[in-house]
């Protein structure tokens, strides 16, 4: 449930217009739904041959100081901090304000949106502060609810297909009109695509609390990639049977467009479902990333503050506190959905294209540790991974310089930090 919830949130709902809108043509959408399939599938049985390997708490920061050594696992944990989950949980907070407004009647810039989506950030984070428990409840009844919501979708699609959709798109300008540049517009679709697959790797956070981990991880991983991945192919698939693709690629609210199509009390429903998807989602970030912190601050390799345990909830509390204060920092200064996830996505994928080439290094320093579970078709699997995550940054580089150089700041800053505070202790 923490690899599908980590991953099901606000991007299946909110970013299929964004793919629509660059590649313009229906077979590019879903070639490159099953192309971000693909990816999540590759990485997570790469990913589960380190889990079985590294069972405790602290995930692929673990891997890749074990790998590369302590700067490059201190500078992986630090943009997790500072970009990756802080800003996946300043996007989804927004999300989830918007949808919230939506039920109350405010549509487009409500001035309610960013003060709201602070809101939710703060109480989910006090929230999780009294203990994994409340966050696996959280991630439980609120993933239930965003797959209620996809069931919904595609059940529509199914049954309630609207016949004018082929027309509309045969005499479409918009669809009859390809991108200039074919790659440059798919790796600018495929932004949003692994936004929305990105999280499955989270399972991996919850190692060192997780009953006979070097079991539960790696099938965790695979399962949710394996699921996801055909959700998201016959969400988009109903999408496409219900609205026309140009409707699709110029909206911000896809789930309940299409709901809409059905019955008038569609995209209420729709709106509430995504609210309550966006909030779980929220919940689980806010829990699992904190593991990772604290392992690092355990190591020595992070601030010491991170490592404190709450004598009584037992959960690392200021690892909590600090992501969600720059989760609120992030929403307030970039304010948008949309440049929120161009931010993320950039360093949040060279970072798992990074761990990717970790199985490598082990398989070569390490031959004999011992693996519950070897990647399947080793070294195809990983080199896949690896080589369509490089080819989306290059790409993202150049299309999106902007979050990309704010992304290389952050980084930069962490390059300082280290050799700052950390080095000199080692």
């Amino acid at each position: 449930m923490i690899a599908i919830g980590c991953t099901i949130g606000s991007g299946i709902f909110r970013t299929p217009g964004h793919v629509a809108l660059n590649v313009h043509a229906p077979d590019y959408v879903i070639w490159l739904w099953i192309l971000g399939g693909i990816v999540a599938l590759a990485g997570a049985l790469t990913f589960a041959e380190m889990g079985g390997m590294f069972p405790g708490a602290g995930g692929l920061y673990v891997y890749l100081r074990e790998a590369y050594g302590d700067l490059v696992g201190f500078l992986y944990g630090w943009f997790i901090l500072f970009c990756s989950t802080a800003g996946a949980i300043a996007a989804l907070a927004l999300v989830c304000a918007e949808h919230l407004c939506y039920l109350y009647g405010s549509t487009g810039d409500s001035v309610w949106e960013l003060p709201l989506a602070a809101g939710i950030i703060v109480v989910l984070t006090v929230v999780n502060l009294f203990g994994v428990g409340i966050g696996e409840w959280i991630a439980n009844l609120f993933g239930g609810a965003k797959l209620v919501g996809l069931v919904m979708i595609i059940g529509a699609g199914m049954f309630f297909a609207n016949p004018q959709v082929d027309t509309a798109n045969t005499a479409s300008a918009f669809v009859n009109t390809p991108p200039e540049n074919l790659m440059s517009a798919l790796a600018l679709g495929f932004i949003g695509v692994l936004w929305s697959y990105g999280g499955w790797q989270h399972a991996s956070y919850m190692a060192g609390e997780t009953k006979d981990p070097q079991r539960t991880v790696p099938r965790a991983m695979i399962l949710g990639a394996i699921v996801i991945t055909l959700v998201y192919v016959l969400a988009n698939v109903a999408y496409m049977r219900l609205l026309p693709l140009e409707q699709i690629a110029h909206s911000k609210t896809v789930a309940a467009d299409a709901m809409n199509h059905v019955t008038t009390m569609g995209g209420t429903l729709m709106a509430l479902l995504i609210a309550l998807s966006t909030f779980g989602s929220i919940g689980i970030y806010s829990v699992t990333s904190p593991r990772m912190y604290y392992a690092m601050a355990k190591d020595g390799v992070f601030f010491a503050k991170l490592a404190e345990i709450h004598p009584k909830w037992r959960t690392p509390v200021w690892a909590m506190i600090i992501q969600s204060v720059w989760a609120l920092f992030l929403l307030f200064f970039w304010g948008t959905f949309n440049d929120l996830i161009e931010y993320v996505t950039f360093l949040d994928w060279i970072g798992l294209m990074l761990v990717g080439t970790t199985i490598f290094v082990f398989r070569k320093k390490r031959p004999d540790a011992e693996r519950s579970y070897r990647t399947t078709l080793y070294p195809l699997t990983p080199i896949i991974f690896v080589a369509i995550c490089a080819w989306f940054v290059a790409f993202n580089i150049v299309g999106s310089w902007e979050k990309a150089l704010a992304g290389l700041v952050v980084v930069l800053a962490g390059i300082a930090a280290y050799y700052a505070l950390f080095h000199k202790k080692q």
